[in-house]
């Protein structure tokens, strides 16, 4: 099934007809994007002060009934280009999910949650260029009546990359597997064994 992208609630200051082609081809193919079943996608309100044109979904993992990761994906394009970004289109990523307990001490998490996006995008065969980001490990104890676990573990990624091509589909796959690697969902296609009982 393709990725679903409502258009409901999001306003539009120009019209999509007056949009340059190449961002219009690239916006077209985000929408044709198919995407796992965990991976819920919809167009949402983009930044209008980043590029001349913007276009932003937001996406989610649902594993059971629980959104185990989020993320948001922006794609900006500005036709004069910008010497940093190598190109006149950029992606901008941010992903966050809660974290298995056994990962939370693990000193090269903030590696790994990188390696999670190159992994993704090489998997995905999203040809890029210029990407760079931060990744955050933050930490939270709840007291008092806070329902949930007491100590939680949240990781935090934000990245830009410049795609090669006007069809994105690929980097927004890439991004969704991503979200679901963070998620701890196996990759598509692959059975997760079930928990031995002791």
């Amino acid at each position: 099934m393709a990725a679903s992208v409502p258009e409901r609630g999001v306003p539009r200051p120009r019209a999509r007809t007056l949009a340059p082609a190449e961002f219009a081809a690239a916006v077209r193919s985000l929408q044709l994007t198919r995407l796992r079943s965990e991976v819920r996608v919809e167009e949402v309100r983009p930044p209008q002060r980043l590029a001349p044109w913007t276009h932003a979904l937001a996406l989610s993992v649902l594993v059971g009934d629980e959104e185990a990761a989020t993320g948001r994906l922006v794609l900006l394009h500005d036709p004069s280009g910008y010497e940093a970004w190598e190109g006149t289109m950029r992606l901008v990523g941010y992903v966050s999910a809660e974290l298995e307990p056994e990962m939370a001490g693990d000193p090269l998490l903030p590696e790994v949650g990188w390696s999670w996006l190159m992994d993704a995008l090489r998997g995905a065969e999203a040809e890029h260029r210029a990407a760079g980001g931060t990744v955050t490990q933050t930490s939270s104890t709840r007291f008092g009546d806070l329902a949930g676990p007491r100590r939680t573990t949240d990781l935090e990624l934000r990245a830009s990359w410049t795609p090669v091509g006007q069809d994105v589909s690929a980097h927004l796959q890439a991004f969704a597997d991503l979200l679901c690697t963070a998620a701890g969902l196996p990759p598509a296609g692959v059975t997760a064994l079930p928990t031995r009982q002791a």
